[in-house]
């Protein structure tokens, strides 16, 4: 898809983060948007913005979690534009915690929008995709999607499923017009840490600062996945560690998933004694 300029494009979790740096950056490249998240107040802000660009917006308040509220979204978009030709599957949650610790209710909530967020809004928009010359999906998955850690064990389970749906549904569409990319971002400065679900205040505190510090903006997230949808790239990595973990996970399967779960358990044991030489 080389010029993006009159396409349809459709960004869920558009209110902020990525998606919002997405959503302004495709339409500085001449795309109108259907922006789409459950934050109201969030996606009337970046419709104002993408206004501001000259370019038709609608948006749409819609939980992804919610099956038939997500079911009926393609038919709000055809109503306001008349087609599609970019779907973006952005919206994502965290969730911190062993299996252990973790809810039965926690792991359905984040599978819901990770995982299945992701799957049917490909299902139910892929007949409008499919009507254009030429389509694009892309499919936000991680770098936790590349390699398993501990503590975010579930969140790393959604996005190496969205990795995997992604190449399974590429091969799926080869030869069709609708191009899949699988992204996957490394610390990227957004507010997925800010939501997450974990009762570790302290460490969020600190997952926080450290995304603030050494990630890398949503502008430049944004930028990244707008090229590979123009040179029509099918796996995307954004940020040093994500390229780092993927060679690594290649060239040492074993040995990383060693060095992992040696690493976390002396962090364990360290934090276990500073909490009893406080008590």
């Amino acid at each position: 898809m080389k010029t993006l300029k009159g396409k349809v494009a459709v960004v869920t979790g558009a209110a902020s983060g990525i998606g919002r740096a997405l959503a302004l950056r495709l339409a500085d490249e001449g795309c109108d948007l259907a922006v789409v998240d459950r934050d109201a107040a969030g996606l009337e802000s970046v419709a104002e913005a993408i206004r501001g660009r000259g370019r038709h917006v609608s948006t749409h308040v819609v939980d992804v979690a919610r099956r038939e509220r997500l079911a009926a979204l393609p038919d709000e978009v055809i109503a306001a534009h008349g087609r599609v030709h970019i779907l973006v599957n952005n919206a994502g949650v965290a969730l911190s915690g062993t299996l252990a610790e973790n809810s039965i209710e926690d792991l359905d909530w984040i599978v819901d929008i990770n995982f299945w967020g992701v799957v049917l809004g490909c299902k139910h928009f892929l007949p409008h995709l499919a009507e254009q010359d030429e389509a694009h999906i892309v499919n936000l998955s991680s770098l936790f999607g590349l390699i398993g850690l501990p503590s975010v064990g579930a969140y790393c389970a959604t996005k190496a499923a969205v990795r995997s749906y992604s190449e399974t549904l590429s091969a799926e569409l080869r030869g069709t017009g609708i191009t899949v990319t699988s992204v996957h971002p490394g610390g990227v400065s957004t507010h997925i840490m800010r939501n997450a679900r974990m009762d570790d205040e302290e460490g969020r505190t600190e997952a926080i600062a450290m995304f603030d510090r050494f990630g890398v903006t949503p502008d430049r997230a944004a930028a990244r996945i707008v090229s590979a949808i123009k040179r029509g790239q099918t796996r995307l990595r954004i940020c040093r560690e994500t390229y780092v973990a993927d060679w690594l996970k290649r060239l040492a399967p074993v040995g990383v998933n060693r060095i992992v779960a040696w690493s976390w358990h002396r962090a364990v044991l360290k934090r276990e004694a500073e909490t009893r030489a406080k008590a």
